[in-house]
């Protein structure tokens, strides 16, 4: 392949330059955070670890903060829209920013299906469609998003927003309305699956903190150009510690009441927040979580195609994919070929997964294992990248932090380390290393 010049990942929406606020910015950082994900999570850690699922939702929370923090401190003294990859050539080389581009680009076909079967199974509890029906509304969903791309639709930031609110909002209401059925028995046994259950339940949880590097992208937006501790700095700061706040409140929240209002019910159902916001609100819970699914199944799928096809046709431009993949990597542009590429995998992706109803679990941890990679690069860049003292010891605690936790991946490692050893072998960078 020829010479490596840049590798972009893919940025979080765009306000104006110098607009915002520790409001607008919470909110936007929350954004990034808060997905569908998390309409199906809670099931998946349950049925990983049984109640000590709640062990693993907080260690996350407190692993969140130092890799919050350590973003937010490289995007005020390093603002780039490039986020990790820009962070990854300064610190580590052009061969290391192209890994995590590909680890990006190679599971966005992943993760949207994975998106798309949160949907499809919401709606179909609540028309009783069966398993069938599911992958009937997953495939549409996959469609939809494709055709939206292919035609060039892109959805405010306004719109995604305000869906992201209204998740807040139900889960809110779903975590209020299920307080006054915990039952303590429902914690028991708390661990029957042990340590090990506990490490595979933080495995496919890293799929609801992924997002905190949205703040290096974000830093240049905030009120003040000052790069130091004042200004933009402190405002982009603030606003990561209320989404930590925010973030921390609905997640432990739900881990907490989907364990004790529905014991093993959380194990077995693939649509949690529907059973519990049914024991609170009665029928109307089924048709209400369903249209939310849909509405942030498809945000969600249509942010990550888009995403991921600009940064398939810039990695090609730049020589880390086939150069025919780069038409469309202009601003303003549709990169049609690199979307017929993420459209071709995530076909194949669907015809091997939904046939055999292999279910979401192996989709989030394949996700969750490449999100990891691409947050463990960018926090042990912030160390070679952040000055001496405190910003450092921060950025070392994240490291140890996301790399503890991204062992717990287990095999599924496995793919962001046959992307690393393809970059290796295929890629020529365009100076020293």
């Amino acid at each position: 392949m020829t010479a490596v010049q840049e590798t972009p990942a893919v940025p979080a929406p765009e306000p104006a330059r110098g607009r915002l606020g520790v409001g607008t910015g919470t909110a936007l950082l929350t954004g990034a955070v808060l997905g569908p994900g998390v309409l199906a999570l809670p099931h998946l850690a349950a049925a990983a670890a049984g109640p000590s699922a709640i062990i693993a939702w907080a260690a996350l929370l407190a692993l969140s903060a130092p890799v919050a923090l350590t973003f937010a401190s490289l995007g005020v003294r390093h603002p780039d829209a490039g986020g990790v990859a820009s962070f990854a050539r300064r610190a580590f080389g052009p061969r290391t920013a192209v890994a995590v581009g590909w680890w990006f680009f190679g599971v966005v076909p992943v993760g949207t299906l994975a998106g798309a079967m949160i949907g499809g199974d919401y709606v179909a509890s609540a028309a009783g469609l069966g398993r069938p029906g599911a992958a009937a509304v997953a495939l549409a969903l996959l469609a939809a998003a494709f055709a939206s791309n292919h035609g060039g639709l892109r959805l405010s930031g306004r719109v995604q927003l305000a869906l992201v609110a209204g998740l807040a909002v139900l889960l809110v209401v779903a975590i209020a309305t299920a307080i006054p059925h915990l039952r303590a028995d429902a914690f028991t046994p708390f661990a029957p699956h042990g340590a090990l259950g506990v490490a595979q339940a933080a495995g496919v949880l890293f799929f609801a903190f992924a997002g905190w590097e949205a703040a290096s992208h974000l830093s240049a937006d905030f009120a003040s150009g000052a790069s130091t501790d004042s200004g933009s700095g402190t405002l982009l700061r603030r606003a990561t510690v209320a989404t930590l706040a925010l973030v921390g409140v609905l997640y432990l929240g739900l881990a907490i009441t989907v364990t004790g209002a529905l014991g093993t019910r959380a194990e077995t159902s693939p649509v949690p927040l529907t059973l519990l916001l049914r024991d609170g609100i009665g029928p109307a819970a089924g048709p209400l979580t369903a249209v939310a699914a849909i509405a942030l199944s498809f945000v969600a799928m249509n942010t990550y195609i888009a995403g991921g096809a600009r940064l398939g046709a810039a990695l090609a431009r730049d020589g880390a994919l086939p150069r025919v993949l780069a038409r469309g990597a202009d601003a303003g542009q549709v990169p049609h070929r690199s979307l017929v590429v993420l459209e071709v995998i995530s076909g194949a992706v669907a015809a091997a997964v939904l046939p055999l109803g292999l279910g979401l679990d192996p989709l989030m941890r394949v996700t969750s294992a490449c999100l990891a990679a691409v947050t463990l690069v960018g926090v042990a860049a912030a160390v070679r990248l952040l000055p001496r003292g405190r910003s450092r010891a921060l950025a070392l605690t994240a490291t140890v932090f996301v790399a503890a936790v991204a062992l717990s991946c287990g095999f599924y490692l496995a793919v962001p380390a046959a992307v690393a050893l393809a970059v290796a072998a295929s890629v020529r960078p365009s100076g020293p290393s």
